[in-house]
């Protein structure tokens, strides 16, 4: 650090006040990864162990009309 008139200045890793190593930028990586591979399994095992509807039946989200 030094000073010229009025004026302080600092070398840029002192003003930054923390590492230069980019592990922040592997725990993001690796975080959003497990995070969609985490979301993926839960939606795959979900459509797998749903009931599916048969090759003649109708899809819908409305109950069927008695007869």
């Amino acid at each position: 650090m030094r000073y010229e008139g009025d004026e302080i200045h600092i070398e840029t890793d002192d003003a930054r006040a923390g590492e230069n190593s980019h592990v922040g930028r592997y725990v993001l990586a690796v975080s959003l990864a497990l995070a969609i591979a985490a979301l993926s399994a839960i939606w795959i095992t979900g459509a797998l162990t749903s009931p599916q509807a048969g090759s003649n039946d109708r899809v819908s989200n409305q109950p069927t009309p008695d007869r």
